[in-house]
């Protein structure tokens, strides 16, 4: 028996009684002339720890697609937490939000947080609004393939996104959005003949970085604020999303500033990147002793620049995240916070969830499904229009038709929905004599 599970050893002790308590009664009941069979005993011993069968009301865990929001209710996931360069156990950054009114948001998508936003089990259309923090790659990397990647994912409506000016044109988010645009022209054409493309719509909404807590979105009770980050460059901004007498505020990157301090104050959950200290950056990152110092102080923000913020905005909740969380690197990171910051606090990694209301904030992980596959559409699918393919007639006389494998195939389909379509490459016409 291991010793190292006092729970089982007193649930063998207990069941061991029952036994014995039951052989015991049978015997007695031997002796007073009557005959209780054992199994009566041994049942009606055990009826009482009977297995329930309902579901928990409260959960540890965060089974995604098996818990409603409470009509006052905000859900925030971490679906990228990690460092710019992306990792199995972290992705880049990436927020959900999602509220009791049915909306959801993103903010920031950064490289490799797609797979971690798909375990979600949220029906793509519902995947339509996204705040980008700036033009950094861990911070939109995986907009691409949530764009077009959506499109055969059941998304059908178009792909909003939010994001900031630049100092000039070039440098601002509809600049960036029209380039993307044109790079995947390829990936466009061939998708648009043969689902039905109407989720590959692409709408920008470019917005002046410079602007001070200015009103970026309001629709459904919803509004959303924006103001200057600093980093990188002009161009850098952070967020604050309000609603139902709750607010969110997302730092996406940024070193501390005034801004921030002002507007984060008293939020219900404040969000700032809080780097790894430069000792770390070159002892885990390879970093020299002055790239640590610059990027983990004047480009990002260290763990004690971080927990002065916090004693300053004084959130519900702070919640540090941009580093790699680690077993041996967080006790280092909350130690460094702990030294100037000493309220309430989480260091976030990847698939963390909050559930947010005016009473508490409850901190939980999110269960992981990898064997994912897409939500239904929630509009109707529209067929394409596939009666010509655009290839050219050298690629088409490249091609194998091999109706006697495709033609059933096509078969199958229309018997089973009441379609007639016909497959488009077919053998070539013999020639004329």
């Amino acid at each position: 028996m291991n010793t190292n599970h006092p729970v089982r050893i007193a649930i063998a002790l207990f069941g061991v009684a029952i036994i014995v308590g039951a052989y015991f009664i049978g015997r007695s009941d031997e002796r007073n002339g009557t005959n209780t069979p054992l199994e009566t005993i041994v049942s009606t011993a055990t009826a009482a720890i009977t297995s329930p069968t309902g579901i928990l009301e409260e959960r540890d865990v965060y089974y995604p697609g098996t818990e409603a929001i409470g009509p006052d209710e905000m859900r925030v996931v971490a679906l990228g937490t990690g460092m710019p360069s992306v990792r199995p156990k972290q992705a880049s950054a990436c927020w959900l939000v999602e509220l009791g009114n049915g909306d959801k948001f993103l903010f920031d998508i950064g490289s490799g947080c797609h797979e971690r936003l798909a375990a979600q089990k949220i029906p793509y259309d519902y995947l339509n609004k996204v705040f980008i923090g700036h033009l950094h790659v861990d911070h939109m990397g995986d907009l691409p393939s949530l764009w077009l990647g959506g499109t055969v994912m059941n998304r059908l409506v178009p792909l909003r996104i939010w994001g900031p000016t630049g100092a000039t044109p070039e440098y601002g988010t509809q600049y960036s959005m029209d380039r993307m645009q044109e790079m995947y022209k390829w990936d466009i054409a061939t998708r648009s003949g043969v689902i039905d493309f109407r989720g590959g719509v692409l709408e920008v909404n470019e917005f002046p970085f410079d602007g001070l807590n200015k009103v970026i979105y309001n629709e459904n009770d919803v509004i959303i604020r924006s103001f200057p980050a600093v980093h990188g460059l002009d161009g850098a901004v952070s967020f604050i999303l309000e609603w139902n007498g709750l607010t969110f505020v997302y730092g996406s990157d940024t070193i501390p500033n005034k801004w921030y301090v002002e507007y984060a104050k008293g939020a219900d959950i404040a969000i700032h990147e809080s780097f790894l200290p430069p000792p770390l950056l070159v002892t885990k990152q390879g970093f020299n002793p002055l790239e640590a110092l610059t990027v983990g102080t004047q480009g990002h923000t260290s763990p004690e620049q971080f927990a002065k913020v916090m004693s300053m905005v004084k959130p519900r909740l702070a919640v540090g995240y941009h580093f790699y969380n680690d077993f041996d690197i967080k006790p280092e990171m909350m130690k460094r916070i702990r030294t100037l910051y000493d309220g309430p606090l989480e260091l976030a990694v990847d698939y963390m969830v909050f559930n947010v209301t005016k009473d508490s904030i409850k901190t939980r992980m999110s269960a992981i499904d990898e064997d994912i596959w897409p939500s239904p559409p929630i509009l109707e699918k529209i067929p394409p229009d596939v009666s010509e393919f655009p290839f050219s007639a050298f690629t088409i006389s490249g091609a194998l038709p091999m109706l006697d494998v495709v033609q059933p195939l096509y078969d199958e389909i229309n018997d089973l929905y009441g379609t007639d379509y016909e497959p488009f490459f077919k053998p070539p016409e013999p020639a004329e004599e």
